[in-house]
Protein backbone atom coordinates (compact mmCIF):
# COMPACT_ATOMS: atom_id res chain seq x y z
CA UNK A 1 0.00 0.00 0.00
CA UNK A 2 1.12 3.58 -0.59
CA UNK A 3 1.60 5.04 2.86
CA UNK A 4 2.28 8.57 1.62
CA UNK A 5 -0.24 9.34 -1.07
CA UNK A 6 0.77 13.01 -0.90
CA UNK A 7 4.24 12.21 -2.18
CA UNK A 8 2.77 10.59 -5.27
CA UNK A 9 0.52 13.59 -5.89
CA UNK A 10 3.62 15.79 -5.72
CA UNK A 11 4.84 14.05 -8.89
CA UNK A 12 2.34 16.18 -10.79
CA UNK A 13 4.86 19.03 -10.52
CA UNK A 14 7.14 17.08 -12.88
CA UNK A 15 4.63 15.46 -15.22
CA UNK A 16 2.33 16.54 -18.04
CA UNK A 17 -0.96 14.59 -18.22
CA UNK A 18 -1.96 12.75 -21.37
CA UNK A 19 -4.60 13.86 -23.81
CA UNK A 20 -6.32 10.52 -24.32
CA UNK A 21 -8.11 11.80 -27.41
CA UNK A 22 -4.75 12.02 -29.20
CA UNK A 23 -4.08 8.35 -28.54
CA UNK A 24 -7.57 7.08 -29.13
CA UNK A 25 -7.91 8.15 -32.74
CA UNK A 26 -10.49 5.65 -33.89
CA UNK A 27 -13.57 4.16 -32.34
CA UNK A 28 -11.84 3.22 -29.11
CA UNK A 29 -9.98 0.20 -27.78
CA UNK A 30 -11.52 -3.23 -27.43
CA UNK A 31 -11.56 -5.09 -24.12
CA UNK A 32 -8.62 -7.19 -25.30
CA UNK A 33 -6.32 -4.24 -26.04
CA UNK A 34 -3.87 -2.69 -23.61
CA UNK A 35 -5.46 0.74 -23.97
CA UNK A 36 -8.45 -0.52 -21.97
CA UNK A 37 -6.30 -1.80 -19.10
CA UNK A 38 -3.69 0.91 -18.44
CA UNK A 39 -4.27 3.46 -15.69
CA UNK A 40 -3.63 6.85 -17.27
CA UNK A 41 -2.70 10.22 -15.76
CA UNK A 42 -5.12 12.67 -17.33
CA UNK A 43 -5.52 15.16 -14.47
CA UNK A 44 -4.92 13.41 -11.18
CA UNK A 45 -2.26 10.81 -10.45
CA UNK A 46 -4.10 7.45 -10.61
CA UNK A 47 -4.05 5.02 -7.71
CA UNK A 48 -0.78 3.14 -8.11
CA UNK A 49 -1.43 0.48 -5.51
CA UNK A 50 -0.54 -2.88 -7.08
CA UNK A 51 1.04 -1.32 -10.18
CA UNK A 52 4.10 -3.17 -11.52
CA UNK A 53 5.20 -0.94 -14.42
CA UNK A 54 4.88 2.79 -15.03
CA UNK A 55 5.43 4.33 -18.47
CA UNK A 56 6.65 7.93 -18.71
CA UNK A 57 7.48 9.80 -21.90
CA UNK A 58 10.10 12.43 -22.61
CA UNK A 59 10.65 14.70 -25.56
CA UNK A 60 13.92 16.15 -24.22
CA UNK A 61 16.58 16.34 -26.96
CA UNK A 62 18.88 19.17 -25.84
CA UNK A 63 21.63 16.66 -25.16
CA UNK A 64 21.50 15.36 -28.73
CA UNK A 65 23.36 16.40 -31.85
CA UNK A 66 19.88 16.44 -33.41
CA UNK A 67 18.42 18.80 -30.79
CA UNK A 68 15.10 20.02 -32.14
CA UNK A 69 13.22 21.00 -29.02
CA UNK A 70 10.47 18.91 -27.47
CA UNK A 71 9.19 16.11 -29.72
CA UNK A 72 6.15 13.83 -29.46
CA UNK A 73 8.10 10.56 -29.65
CA UNK A 74 6.44 8.93 -26.65
CA UNK A 75 2.91 9.56 -27.90
CA UNK A 76 3.71 7.88 -31.22
CA UNK A 77 4.93 4.81 -29.33
CA UNK A 78 1.88 4.87 -27.05
CA UNK A 79 -0.49 4.84 -30.03
CA UNK A 80 1.04 1.55 -31.15
CA UNK A 81 1.46 0.03 -27.68
CA UNK A 82 -2.12 0.70 -26.58
CA UNK A 83 -3.40 -1.21 -29.63
CA UNK A 84 -1.56 -4.42 -28.71
CA UNK A 85 -3.46 -7.17 -26.95
CA UNK A 86 -3.26 -7.68 -23.20
CA UNK A 87 -2.02 -11.24 -22.63
CA UNK A 88 -0.39 -10.72 -19.24
CA UNK A 89 -3.16 -9.76 -16.85
CA UNK A 90 -0.96 -10.34 -13.81
CA UNK A 91 1.16 -7.35 -14.87
CA UNK A 92 -0.49 -4.05 -13.95
CA UNK A 93 0.53 -0.90 -15.86
CA UNK A 94 0.08 2.83 -15.42
CA UNK A 95 1.00 5.68 -17.76
CA UNK A 96 1.97 8.91 -15.99
CA UNK A 97 2.25 11.08 -19.08
CA UNK A 98 5.40 12.97 -20.00
CA UNK A 99 8.22 14.57 -18.03
CA UNK A 100 7.99 18.36 -18.17
CA UNK A 101 11.12 19.75 -19.84
CA UNK A 102 13.17 21.77 -17.34
CA UNK A 103 14.54 25.27 -17.83
CA UNK A 104 17.89 23.58 -18.43
CA UNK A 105 18.89 20.06 -19.42
CA UNK A 106 20.13 19.48 -15.87
CA UNK A 107 16.67 20.39 -14.58
CA UNK A 108 15.18 17.67 -16.77
CA UNK A 109 17.70 15.17 -15.39
CA UNK A 110 16.69 16.21 -11.87
CA UNK A 111 12.99 15.73 -12.64
CA UNK A 112 13.65 12.25 -14.05
CA UNK A 113 15.72 11.39 -10.98
CA UNK A 114 13.01 12.54 -8.56
CA UNK A 115 10.22 10.66 -10.31
CA UNK A 116 12.31 7.49 -10.71
CA UNK A 117 13.35 7.48 -7.05
CA UNK A 118 9.79 7.94 -5.79
CA UNK A 119 8.35 5.18 -7.95
CA UNK A 120 11.23 2.77 -7.25
CA UNK A 121 10.75 3.38 -3.52
CA UNK A 122 7.29 1.84 -3.92
CA UNK A 123 8.60 -1.18 -5.84
CA UNK A 124 7.50 0.07 -9.27
CA UNK A 125 9.66 -0.41 -12.37
CA UNK A 126 9.88 2.78 -14.45
CA UNK A 127 10.05 2.76 -18.26
CA UNK A 128 11.03 6.03 -19.98
CA UNK A 129 10.22 6.44 -23.67
CA UNK A 130 11.83 8.95 -26.03
CA UNK A 131 14.48 11.62 -25.76
CA UNK A 132 18.22 11.20 -26.23
CA UNK A 133 20.34 8.57 -24.48
CA UNK A 134 21.89 11.05 -22.03
CA UNK A 135 18.55 11.10 -20.14
CA UNK A 136 19.79 7.85 -18.63
CA UNK A 137 21.88 10.11 -16.35
CA UNK A 138 18.67 11.24 -14.66
CA UNK A 139 17.73 7.65 -13.87
CA UNK A 140 21.26 6.87 -12.65
CA UNK A 141 21.17 9.92 -10.36
CA UNK A 142 18.16 8.46 -8.57
CA UNK A 143 20.29 5.48 -7.51
CA UNK A 144 23.22 7.76 -6.77
CA UNK A 145 21.13 9.95 -4.45
CA UNK A 146 20.21 6.81 -2.50
CA UNK A 147 23.88 5.69 -2.48
CA UNK A 148 22.89 2.39 -4.03
CA UNK A 149 25.50 0.34 -5.90
CA UNK A 150 24.04 -0.91 -9.18
CA UNK A 151 24.83 -2.89 -12.30
CA UNK A 152 24.07 -0.96 -15.48
CA UNK A 153 23.64 -2.09 -19.08
CA UNK A 154 23.44 -0.15 -22.34
CA UNK A 155 22.28 -1.61 -25.64
CA UNK A 156 23.69 0.74 -28.26
CA UNK A 157 25.62 0.69 -31.55
CA UNK A 158 28.12 3.16 -30.06
CA UNK A 159 29.80 3.50 -26.67
CA UNK A 160 29.09 7.06 -25.52
CA UNK A 161 32.48 7.95 -24.04
CA UNK A 162 33.54 10.65 -26.51
CA UNK A 163 35.02 13.18 -24.12
CA UNK A 164 35.74 15.73 -26.88
CA UNK A 165 32.11 15.83 -28.06
CA UNK A 166 29.96 18.86 -27.13
CA UNK A 167 26.85 16.65 -27.08
CA UNK A 168 25.83 14.99 -23.84
CA UNK A 169 24.39 11.93 -25.57
CA UNK A 170 27.89 11.13 -26.89
CA UNK A 171 29.76 11.43 -23.58
CA UNK A 172 27.28 10.88 -20.72
CA UNK A 173 28.90 7.54 -19.85
CA UNK A 174 32.01 9.42 -18.71
CA UNK A 175 30.04 10.90 -15.83
CA UNK A 176 28.30 7.63 -15.05
CA UNK A 177 31.40 5.46 -15.08
CA UNK A 178 34.08 7.82 -13.73
CA UNK A 179 32.24 10.46 -11.67
CA UNK A 180 32.88 10.62 -7.93
CA UNK A 181 31.37 9.33 -5.77
CA UNK A 182 30.57 6.44 -8.08
CA UNK A 183 27.89 3.83 -7.62
CA UNK A 184 28.39 1.68 -10.73
CA UNK A 185 29.33 -1.75 -9.43
CA UNK A 186 29.53 -3.15 -12.97
CA UNK A 187 28.79 -2.00 -16.51
CA UNK A 188 27.78 -4.06 -19.58
CA UNK A 189 27.52 -2.88 -23.16
CA UNK A 190 25.50 -4.97 -25.61
CA UNK A 191 25.46 -4.65 -29.41
CA UNK A 192 28.28 -2.20 -30.16
CA UNK A 193 29.43 -2.04 -33.79
CA UNK A 194 33.23 -2.13 -34.05
CA UNK A 195 33.63 0.52 -36.76
CA UNK A 196 32.09 3.11 -34.39
CA UNK A 197 34.39 2.29 -31.46
CA UNK A 198 38.10 3.10 -31.02
CA UNK A 199 40.08 -0.07 -30.16
CA UNK A 200 41.73 1.66 -27.18
CA UNK A 201 38.29 2.39 -25.74
CA UNK A 202 37.59 -1.33 -25.61
CA UNK A 203 40.99 -1.96 -24.02
CA UNK A 204 40.14 0.54 -21.31
CA UNK A 205 36.75 -1.02 -20.71
CA UNK A 206 38.38 -4.44 -20.40
CA UNK A 207 40.94 -3.17 -17.89
CA UNK A 208 38.05 -1.90 -15.80
CA UNK A 209 36.55 -5.42 -16.04
CA UNK A 210 33.49 -4.05 -17.82
CA UNK A 211 31.89 -6.43 -20.31
CA UNK A 212 31.30 -5.33 -23.92
CA UNK A 213 29.59 -7.54 -26.51
CA UNK A 214 29.93 -6.86 -30.23
CA UNK A 215 26.70 -7.03 -32.23
CA UNK A 216 27.88 -10.13 -34.13
CA UNK A 217 28.54 -11.99 -30.87
CA UNK A 218 25.15 -10.95 -29.52
CA UNK A 219 23.35 -12.17 -32.62
CA UNK A 220 25.22 -15.49 -32.68
CA UNK A 221 24.85 -16.20 -28.95
CA UNK A 222 21.89 -14.12 -27.84
CA UNK A 223 21.05 -16.59 -25.05
CA UNK A 224 24.30 -15.52 -23.35
CA UNK A 225 22.79 -12.05 -22.84
CA UNK A 226 20.08 -13.36 -20.51
CA UNK A 227 22.38 -13.72 -17.47
CA UNK A 228 23.83 -10.26 -18.24
CA UNK A 229 20.39 -8.66 -18.19
CA UNK A 230 19.27 -10.75 -15.21
CA UNK A 231 21.82 -8.95 -13.03
CA UNK A 232 21.01 -5.46 -14.38
CA UNK A 233 19.40 -2.74 -12.25
CA UNK A 234 19.31 0.02 -14.87
CA UNK A 235 18.98 -0.49 -18.65
CA UNK A 236 19.32 2.01 -21.48
CA UNK A 237 18.30 0.84 -24.97
CA UNK A 238 19.23 3.18 -27.85
CA UNK A 239 17.36 2.24 -31.01
CA UNK A 240 20.54 2.87 -33.02
CA UNK A 241 21.32 -0.72 -32.00
CA UNK A 242 18.47 -1.94 -34.26
CA UNK A 243 19.11 -2.07 -37.99
CA UNK A 244 17.47 0.64 -40.07
CA UNK A 245 15.21 -1.73 -42.02
CA UNK A 246 13.55 -2.80 -38.75
CA UNK A 247 13.63 0.65 -37.09
CA UNK A 248 13.67 3.37 -39.80
CA UNK A 249 14.07 6.10 -37.18
CA UNK A 250 17.64 4.81 -36.68
CA UNK A 251 19.59 7.09 -39.00
CA UNK A 252 23.03 6.07 -37.70
CA UNK A 253 23.60 2.76 -39.47
CA UNK A 254 21.88 0.24 -41.75
CA UNK A 255 23.22 -2.64 -39.64
CA UNK A 256 22.49 -3.97 -36.19
CA UNK A 257 20.10 -6.17 -34.27
CA UNK A 258 16.96 -7.43 -35.94
CA UNK A 259 13.59 -6.44 -34.54
CA UNK A 260 13.09 -9.96 -33.20
CA UNK A 261 16.47 -9.86 -31.42
CA UNK A 262 15.60 -6.51 -29.83
CA UNK A 263 12.35 -8.05 -28.54
CA UNK A 264 14.25 -11.06 -27.17
CA UNK A 265 16.64 -8.79 -25.25
CA UNK A 266 13.71 -6.88 -23.78
CA UNK A 267 12.09 -10.17 -22.78
CA UNK A 268 15.34 -11.12 -21.02
CA UNK A 269 15.28 -7.74 -19.26
CA UNK A 270 11.72 -8.35 -18.09
CA UNK A 271 12.87 -11.62 -16.53
CA UNK A 272 15.31 -9.76 -14.27
CA UNK A 273 14.29 -9.56 -10.61
CA UNK A 274 16.73 -6.66 -10.16
CA UNK A 275 15.68 -4.27 -12.94
CA UNK A 276 13.93 -1.14 -11.68
CA UNK A 277 14.61 1.38 -14.46
CA UNK A 278 14.48 1.12 -18.28
CA UNK A 279 14.88 3.81 -20.91
CA UNK A 280 14.29 3.42 -24.66
CA UNK A 281 16.02 6.33 -26.37
CA UNK A 282 16.84 7.80 -29.75
CA UNK A 283 13.40 7.62 -31.34
CA UNK A 284 12.56 10.55 -33.64
CA UNK A 285 9.10 10.29 -35.13
CA UNK A 286 9.87 12.54 -38.12
CA UNK A 287 12.31 9.89 -39.41
CA UNK A 288 9.88 7.03 -38.83
CA UNK A 289 8.49 5.73 -42.12
CA UNK A 290 4.96 4.36 -41.65
CA UNK A 291 5.54 4.52 -37.85
CA UNK A 292 7.40 1.19 -38.05
CA UNK A 293 9.93 2.20 -35.39
CA UNK A 294 7.07 3.06 -33.03
CA UNK A 295 5.54 -0.35 -33.74
CA UNK A 296 8.92 -1.97 -33.08
CA UNK A 297 9.32 -0.24 -29.71
CA UNK A 298 5.72 -1.05 -28.77
CA UNK A 299 6.39 -4.72 -29.42
CA UNK A 300 9.61 -4.51 -27.38
CA UNK A 301 7.51 -3.24 -24.47
CA UNK A 302 5.07 -6.11 -24.97
CA UNK A 303 7.95 -8.60 -24.75
CA UNK A 304 9.25 -6.84 -21.63
CA UNK A 305 5.85 -7.52 -20.06
CA UNK A 306 6.06 -11.12 -21.27
CA UNK A 307 9.40 -11.54 -19.51
CA UNK A 308 8.04 -9.91 -16.37
CA UNK A 309 5.11 -12.34 -16.43
CA UNK A 310 7.45 -15.35 -16.79
CA UNK A 311 9.55 -14.02 -13.92
CA UNK A 312 6.59 -14.57 -11.59
CA UNK A 313 6.96 -18.32 -12.19
CA UNK A 314 10.53 -18.42 -10.83
CA UNK A 315 11.27 -19.90 -7.41
CA UNK A 316 13.78 -18.43 -4.93
CA UNK A 317 17.10 -20.28 -4.89
CA UNK A 318 16.40 -21.44 -1.34
CA UNK A 319 13.62 -23.73 -2.65
CA UNK A 320 16.07 -26.32 -3.89
CA UNK A 321 13.37 -28.85 -4.79
CA UNK A 322 12.50 -26.56 -7.73
CA UNK A 323 16.06 -26.78 -9.13
CA UNK A 324 18.27 -29.41 -10.67
CA UNK A 325 21.69 -29.50 -8.96
CA UNK A 326 24.94 -30.26 -10.81
CA UNK A 327 28.25 -30.53 -8.95
CA UNK A 328 31.32 -29.92 -11.11
CA UNK A 329 35.07 -29.64 -10.65
CA UNK A 330 37.18 -27.33 -12.81
CA UNK A 331 40.73 -26.09 -12.19
CA UNK A 332 40.56 -27.79 -8.77
CA UNK A 333 37.48 -25.73 -7.88
CA UNK A 334 34.44 -27.63 -6.70
CA UNK A 335 31.31 -25.71 -7.52
CA UNK A 336 27.56 -26.15 -7.85
CA UNK A 337 25.29 -25.26 -10.74
CA UNK A 338 21.55 -24.84 -10.34
CA UNK A 339 19.00 -25.11 -13.15
CA UNK A 340 15.45 -23.95 -12.62
CA UNK A 341 12.86 -26.63 -13.36
CA UNK A 342 10.35 -23.90 -14.17
CA UNK A 343 12.26 -21.49 -16.45
CA UNK A 344 15.36 -23.59 -17.34
CA UNK A 345 17.66 -20.70 -16.29
CA UNK A 346 21.06 -21.35 -14.68
CA UNK A 347 23.02 -20.13 -11.63
CA UNK A 348 26.65 -20.80 -10.69
CA UNK A 349 28.18 -20.88 -7.21
CA UNK A 350 31.29 -18.85 -6.38
CA UNK A 351 33.94 -19.79 -3.76
CA UNK A 352 32.19 -17.53 -1.22
CA UNK A 353 29.04 -19.66 -1.76
CA UNK A 354 27.21 -16.79 -3.46
CA UNK A 355 25.30 -17.71 -6.62
CA UNK A 356 25.51 -15.64 -9.80
CA UNK A 357 23.45 -15.79 -12.99
CA UNK A 358 24.99 -17.89 -15.74
CA UNK A 359 24.10 -19.86 -18.86
CA UNK A 360 24.03 -23.49 -19.96
CA UNK A 361 27.25 -22.80 -21.86
CA UNK A 362 28.99 -21.89 -18.58
CA UNK A 363 27.95 -25.25 -17.17
CA UNK A 364 29.24 -27.08 -20.28
CA UNK A 365 32.62 -25.32 -20.02
CA UNK A 366 32.92 -26.20 -16.33
CA UNK A 367 32.06 -29.84 -17.03
CA UNK A 368 34.94 -29.89 -19.56
CA UNK A 369 37.34 -28.66 -16.87
CA UNK A 370 37.41 -25.16 -18.39
CA UNK A 371 37.01 -22.08 -16.22
CA UNK A 372 33.82 -20.26 -17.32
CA UNK A 373 34.74 -16.72 -18.35
CA UNK A 374 31.77 -15.33 -16.43
CA UNK A 375 33.04 -17.02 -13.25
CA UNK A 376 36.59 -15.76 -13.82
CA UNK A 377 35.63 -12.14 -14.53
CA UNK A 378 33.38 -12.01 -11.49
CA UNK A 379 36.25 -13.27 -9.34
CA UNK A 380 38.57 -10.65 -10.82
CA UNK A 381 36.09 -7.84 -10.11
CA UNK A 382 35.56 -8.99 -6.54
CA UNK A 383 39.26 -9.49 -5.83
Amino acid sequence: MFAKRGNMDDLKDFLEPLDVEILNEDAGFTDGQLGQHIKIFTGEIPDLDGIDLVIIGSGETRGSCRAIGVVNAANQIRKQFYRLHYWHDQIKIADLGNIKPGATLSDTYAAISTVTAELNAHGITVIFLGGSHDLMLGMYNSFKSNKKQIETTCIDAKIDLQGNSPFREENFLLEMLTGEPNFIRHYNHIGFQSYFVHPRMLETMDKLRFDCFRVGVVREHIEEMEPVLRNTNLLGFDISAIRNSDAPSNQLTPNGLTGEEACTLMQFAGLSPNLSGVGIYGYYSFDDHHELSAVQIAQMLWYFMDGRNKRLQESPLTERHNFNEYHTLFAEVDTLFLQSKRTQRWWMQLPDNKFISCSYNDYLNASRNQIPERWLRTQERDA
